[in-house]
């Protein structure tokens, strides 16, 4: 059999890579959507019951994404890729899932509950300061429910890098050890 020709073997090499940036550009898509969203929708109601319950539902739904991500880690020809996919949605989610929590909070009270009024960006950047655990110090709750609503974030912040290590980092290895295993020439019967 002769050699593919270069023009052959370029062909050949694209679908590959096609295929590795597609959930790459999948989860880029997915954050791009959620972020615009989050600057664009009208989030005029203030923080009530029924948001506190959005916010739950939400971090829920957060998790059933990781577990499904998960399994669909242990079953993909790529898992690490899927990994990697995995924490580029889900972390940026929750990320915007707290952050529009903190700016209904702030705008819907009529005393202050953090140093200074919060816009979307404020909240974004609140946001990733508490999970990135750095908390410069220039916003900061002051009422009691935005305290509370910062250490739930917190916590929140806690079970989920315990769960990526746990459940997403596992779901690759386990994917890595499927895809060598079922790779590796069986050794014939006696």
């Amino acid at each position: 059999m002769s050699a593919p020709r270069e023009g052959e073997q370029g062909r050949r090499i694209r679908p590959r890579r096609v295929r590795l940036l597609l959930p790459l550009l999948r989860s880029a898509a997915v954050v791009t959507a959620a972020t615009t969203a989050y600057f664009l929708l009208p989030l005029d109601k203030d923080l009530d019951q029924h948001t506190g319950t959005v916010l739950v539902l939400g971090i829920m739904a957060i998790g059933a994404l990781l577990a499904l991500q998960a399994v669909s880690i242990i079953g993909s020809p790529y898992p690490r890729l899927r990994a990697v996919e995995a924490l580029s949605t889900a972390v940026p989610l929750f990320l915007l899932l707290f952050s529009a929590t903190y700016y209904l909070y702030a705008r819907g009270q009529g005393e202050p509950s953090f140093s200074e009024p919060l816009s979307r960006n404020d909240a974004l950047y609140f946001t990733v300061t508490v999970f990135a655990t750095v908390g410069f110090g220039d916003i900061v709750p002051v009422s009691e429910t935005a305290r509370v609503l910062t250490t739930g974030q917190m916590v929140a912040d806690l079970v989920l890098v315990g769960v990526i290590a746990k459940v997403i980092v596992g779901a690759a290895r386990i994917g890595l050890e499927r895809r060598q295993s079922s790779s590796a020439p069986e050794e014939p019967e006696p």
